[in-house]
């Protein structure tokens, strides 16, 4: 077992920032662009674009998969060729290698990047608004329109301050995956599984005690160096506290209700030797895919590797995302948007009609069949033509997945060039916190003090 990674400094550099952004994308009241301004192409018009996808970055069902779709994409639509490439530098490196490529004048035509990523995409990546390039309209009759709509709220994810710059594509919300086996050898029940924290904590000591396991319980949000803080976002909300102002204009990681998240998580760490082990976020996924960890508190994206990994070997369950106390948990979104980034309009009509596959019923439904990740067209799992079957298959695991979205909030973007730097000084005061045995106020407080100063001054 080897000691968590040190966690990496990813800094953004470019000048321009976005101030003053509201934390919960709003709808506009203006009157809407219907008119489509990029024309549509002609029958015989040959295109090439290249999309940069971060599951194109991993191995097996989710590069598999993406390969596919593009597939099917270019046998509906012969004259457009799509370039699907990983990020350069792997899938940790996502904005900062649109950001590379933006500098070096030839950036990707269509963008896969994180929720955390979409203010800066805006206003630094050149993330084009969609509501203008093909019309408002023609925007809200992909995400609401038909028998099968985004849900309400994962419907304007990829908004910044009423428009529509990214078309939600994969996400999952947090799920609290258990192995059962371990569950009873540690005398405990799987079919009552922990709704809070505190109950997690007891439960994952009790785990730890049973030989040969590797821990009790790990929460992937705390693990940076993946990407992981994502759902770090919902478990300060559960609490009653917030990374960020609702205005954007400041941190709010002071705020009593956000210690006491923190002092939660911390808690389940200190509960008892290897309740929380100390290890990286890779290595308690591997743990718990081999049986050897009782409790994973992950994107639901994971839910088909695990299924795959415990088949015949241990018995596999889910459950939504624990609470404080009595308060339902408020869950947030991993995952990513679709972006348009070329400036030819011919490209930027081709990259449309690319999205519009990409998030449509039938591909959502290879998505969440092959992978994992929730059907943002939540009504799919009960239309028997697409996800009835799948969903009803696994209930434990597709549909507390889709309720979640009912109370969701959107993972924290951060405002601003240096939007990096302020998810890293949390991710190493989370660590400090939760794996070293830092008091919560006063690491908090110190680390609030010098990512302030990174936040646009306006």
């Amino acid at each position: 077992m080897r000691l968590r990674r040190a966690l990496p400094v990813l800094a953004l550099t470019l000048a321009a920032a976005l101030a003053g952004c509201a934390t919960v994308p709003t709808t506009t009241t203006q009157s809407p662009d219907s008119a489509a301004i990029i024309p549509e192409l002609a029958p015989d018009q040959q295109v090439s674009i290249r999309w940069e996808s971060y599951n194109l970055a991993s191995a097996g069902i989710f590069g598999d998969t993406t390969r596919n779709l593009v597939a099917e994409f270019e046998k509906q639509h012969p004259n457009i060729h799509v370039d699907a490439v990983p990020p350069q530098g792997g899938s940790n490196e996502i904005a900062q290698s649109v950001q590379r490529q933006v500098v070096a004048g030839s950036p990707p035509d269509v963008g896969q990047l994180t929720f955390a990523d979409l203010r800066y995409a805006a206003s630094d990546l050149g993330a084009q608004p969609l509501d203008k390039l093909v019309g408002r309209d023609e925007v809200q009759k992909l995400l609401t329109g038909g028998p099968h709509p985004y849900a309400p709220r994962a419907a304007v994810l990829g908004d910044v301050d009423g428009t529509t710059y990214g078309i939600p594509y994969v996400f999952s919300t947090p799920m609290l995956f258990l192995n059962a086996d371990l569950f009873r050898k540690a005398g405990l029940d799987p079919e009552n599984p922990p709704k809070t924290w505190d109950e997690v904590a007891t439960a994952a000591a009790a785990i730890a005690k049973v030989p040969g396991t590797t821990g009790g319980a790990y929460l992937s949000c705390l693990d940076a160096a993946s990407g992981g803080d994502w759902c770090l976002t919902g478990i300060a909300r559960s609490a009653g506290g917030r990374l960020l102002s609702e205005d954007g204009k400041s941190l709010t990681w002071t705020d009593p209700n956000t210690v006491a998240a923190f002092d939660g998580m911390q808690k389940i760490t200190q509960a008892g030797p290897n309740a929380q082990p100390n290890i990286s976020g890779s290595d308690a996924q591997d743990a718990f895919l081999r049986g050897n960890l009782g409790m994973l508190l992950t994107s639901a994206a994971l839910q088909n590797a695990i299924l795959k990994s415990s088949d015949g070997k241990w018995q596999a369950a889910a459950a939504p995302m624990p609470g404080f106390g009595t308060a339902p948990s408020v869950p947030t979104n991993s995952g990513s948007a679709l972006f348009i980034l070329t400036t030819d309009p011919a490209k930027q009509r081709a990259a449309w009609e690319l999205i519009k596959f990409l998030t449509s019923a039938q591909s959502e439904t290879t998505i969440t069949s092959n992978i994992g990740y929730v059907p943002l067209r939540a009504s799919l799992i009960d239309d028997p033509a697409y996800l009835k079957n799948f969903a009803d298959t696994h209930p434990d695991f597709v549909r507390p997945n889709v309720a979640q979205l009912d109370r969701l909030e959107p993972w924290v973007s951060y405002p601003g060039p240096n939007y990096q730097q302020i998810r890293t000084t949390l991710a190493k005061a989370t660590d400090e916190i939760v794996f070293r045995g830092a008091d919560p106020a006063t690491t908090l407080s110190a680390a609030q003090a010098s990512a302030q100063s990174l936040m646009p001054k306006s």
